[in-house]
C-alpha cells in the first residue's frame, strides 16, 4: 500500500544522481530543512517524466529547503544524462532493482506483460520528518497531476 497522508515514509538509501555525479544517499539526507517533494515517474526518458519534470521546474517547485527528488528505474548514467539534457535542477534516485518502489508500495503489474512491474506515477509532499503531508498516486498512466493541491501542500511546509 503506498503511503498516505500522516504516514512516515521509510528512510531508504539508494544511488542519488545530481546530473553530474552519483552516490549512495539516504532520503533523510536528501530532503531539505522543511521537507521535500518525492516524485515517481517510472522511467526518466518516458514522455511522462519529461513532461512532469519540465512542468515542475516551470512551477518553481524544488528549492534548497524543499527540494524535488525523483525516483526512477533507470540507472545512474541515464538519470544524469536526463538531468543534464533537460537542464533540470533536481536529484533522482536510481531504483534499478525496484526495491525503493516496492518499499513504497508503488509497484504494479503491467497488463499483458508477464512478470513485469513498474512503479505507479506518484507525488508525495513530505515534511522534514518524512511525514506525508500530501499524497497522489495515479490510477492510470495519463491523468494530469492535481497541481493546485500539490502546490498548496508545498506552501504549507
Amino acid at each position: 500500500m503506498p503511503p498516505t497522508q500522516g504516514d512516515v515514509v521509510p528512510d531508504f538509501e539508494a544511488v542519488c544522481c545530481d546530473g553530474e555525479t552519483f552516490r549512495s544517499r539516504a532520503l533523510s539526507e536528501t530532503l531539505g530543512s522543511d521537507g521535500g517533494l518525492l516524485v515517481s515517474t517510472g522511467f526518466v526518458f518516458s514522455a511522462i517524466a519529461e513532461n512532469w519534470y519540465k512542468r515542475f521546474e516551470g512551477y518553481g517547485w524544488g528549492s534548497e529547503s524543499v527540494p524535488l527528488v525523483g525516483i526512477s528505474r533507470d540507472g545512474p548514467y541515464a538519470q544524469n544524462e536526463f538531468l543534464r539534457g533537460n537542464d533540470l535542477p533536481f536529484r533522482l534516485f536510481a531504483d534499478v532493482s525496484g526495491g525503493v518502489s516496492e518499499t513504497l508500495g508503488l509497484l504494479t503489474d503491467r497488463h499483458h506483460m508477464a512478470n513485469v512491474t513498474t512503479p505507479r506515477r506518484s507525488v508525495f509532499v513530505l515534511d522534514a520528518d518524512r511525514e506525508v503531508q500530501y499524497a497522489h498516486v495515479a490510477d492510470d498512466w495519463t491523468s494530469p497531476l492535481p497541481r493546485e493541491e500539490i502546490g498548496e501542500a508545498l506552501e504549507e511546509l
